[in-house]
């Protein structure tokens, strides 16, 4: 059975790396000289308060913005002004703050559409059901069931996504992500709207895929529990400027990250 691993393979330099963003809308500036590196083997998370930006540089990062200044490279390689297919083709993957998940199809017929970019057969075939297309569905669908056991979301795999519990539907969207054999993950507020239980899940879940598939993540979370316990390295916006970038305890004495968004404490 194909492996679902997909790591960047050993080089010097970042996995992916941006210098000196700026993305303007109209007069308002969103983002403002910020650069920002991913290690090989590191887990990223991106904090700040609500507006600081942090969306707005995953959309720079993954094509959906261009920004007015900055360098863009992605294992070394300048994408900037690349579309957002290519890109994530390339393997830069990431999920939303929303799952926009298909609620009347499986939770492996989602998964399964994250294997879209792997896809080889026209519509015309796959509607013919041509032997080679045929014998690409049976591959593609093992690659699926891989990653729903490693998601631990057997049990759930014929069931239609809108019949889900929320945190069960953003583990299928971490699925579709996983699917796209993404050399760098990036996650847009992942455990939003979760309880404690459905958080811890998710964390787990993000850790094995740093840890056993080898993929650098970058992380945009609020939950700084959870961000002090998996992040190996915090960068906080503000307004738009990046205000640290330290290891998640040096972050956490910031005086200008508590003055700006953790606050002091009582």
């Amino acid at each position: 059975m194909k492996s679902t691993e997909t790591s960047l393979a050993p080089g010097a330099g970042p996995a992916l790396s941006a210098q000196g963003i700026t993305l303007k809308f109209g007069g308002v500036s969103v983002l403002q000289d910020v650069s920002i590196e991913v290690g090989r083997d590191e887990l990223v998370a991106l904090i700040g308060p609500n507006g600081a930006g942090k969306s707005s540089l995953l959309n720079v990062l993954s094509g959906f913005y261009v920004p007015q200044a900055g360098r863009i490279a992605f294992d070394g390689q300048n994408i900037g002004g690349w579309p957002v297919h290519r890109i994530a083709a390339a393997g830069l993957g990431r999920t939303f703050q929303g799952t926009h998940l298909l609620a009347h199809m499986s939770v492996l017929d989602n998964i399964l559409v994250g294997r879209y970019c792997h896809m080889k057969s026209s519509l015309v075939s796959a509607f013919a059901y041509y032997p080679f297309a045929h014998r690409e569905e049976v591959a593609q669908r093992q690659v699926v069931e891989e990653i729903i056991s490693f998601l631990e979301i057997e049990h759930v795999r014929h069931q239609p996504v809108g019949t889900l519990s929320y945190g069960m539907r953003k583990r299928v969207d971490l699925g579709r992500a996983l699917a796209m054999e993404p050399r760098v993950l990036l996650l847009d507020e992942p455990m939003a709207g979760m309880n404690s239980e459905e958080k811890e899940d998710l964390a787990r879940f993000i850790l094995d895929v740093r840890e056993s598939k080898r993929i650098p993540v970058v992380l945009v979370e609020h939950d700084m529990g959870v961000v002090m316990d998996i992040a190996d390295r915090v960068v906080v916006l503000n307004f738009g400027s990046k205000i640290a970038d330290s290891t998640p305890l040096a972050v956490q004495q910031d005086s200008a990250v508590i003055s700006a968004y953790l606050g002091v404490k009582a």
